[in-house]
């Protein structure tokens, strides 16, 4: 099992750093400025895209929205997206399956705007933490429940995108490793196997991210303050 789950434990490093981590910052750069204004058909695709996510999340989170929150989640879901797709590549580290990384792009945002909706709107936030027609003896408990309900959030958001996107690589290593013990014919029934197991690990990875960050957008709205007037 060690020598399984050593492909998701970053090997390389320099000085004690772990190189394979970098994979997360060259998702940013991986395509260059102009490609985004160019008028090509990939452009164009991915523009289309980019406005299709972003009247997704900016229905979602409706007109108490901040300036930018629906730009900054576009944003968020290609760069999940991107960094899904590369952890498909051989020899490509995989940040996706990783706690860590996933809690880095969800406690940030979401921590920021819990916070700031409790500075500026406490009354609507404590209403918030008991249903309607809850009866009195019931208030300290529900509001105990949905305050840890609240407060586990991003961790349970980080732990779906780890999970699914673990399985599907122990799932690919599975697979390939039983290829060294097989003859000629049951290694080609393996590589079609693999190859299949390939499109489902690409649609899973654009649906993760896609699913990821509307649970986040769902989140943020429900705590966005009121106070923000949008620009």
């Amino acid at each position: 099992m060690n020598n399984l789950f050593s492909i998701f434990s970053p090997q390389s490093g320099l000085g004690g750093f772990p190189l394979n981590w970098i994979i997360g910052a060259g998702a940013v750069v991986a395509m260059p400025g102009g490609f985004w204004v160019s008028s090509g058909s990939v452009g164009t695709s991915m523009s289309g895209l980019a406005g299709y996510l972003h009247g997704e999340f900016v229905a979602v989170l409706g007109a108490s929205r901040a300036p930018g929150t629906g730009y900054l989640l576009v944003n968020l879901a290609l760069y999940i997206l991107t960094i899904n797709l590369m952890g498909l590549l051989p020899y490509v580290f995989t940040n996706s399956a990783h706690m860590v990384f996933a809690l880095a792009l969800t406690l940030p945002i979401w921590l920021g705007h819990y916070i700031y909706s409790w500075i500026s709107q406490p009354g609507s936030m404590l209403a918030h933490l008991v249903p309607g027609g809850t009866p009195g003896v019931l208030i300290p408990f529900m509001v105990l429940i949905e305050s840890v309900s609240s407060l586990i959030r991003p961790l349970t958001l980080s732990v779906r995108l780890m999970a699914n996107m673990t399985a599907g690589h122990l799932l690919l290593s599975l697979v390939s490793g039983s290829m060294a013990a097989s003859g000629w014919g049951v290694s080609g029934a393996v590589i079609w196997g693999l190859l299949a197991l390939l499109g489902l690990e690409m649609a899973v990875a654009v649906i993760q991210s896609y699913v990821f960050v509307t649970l986040m957008t769902l989140y943020v709205g429900e705590v966005q303050s009121k106070a923000i007037k949008i620009i």
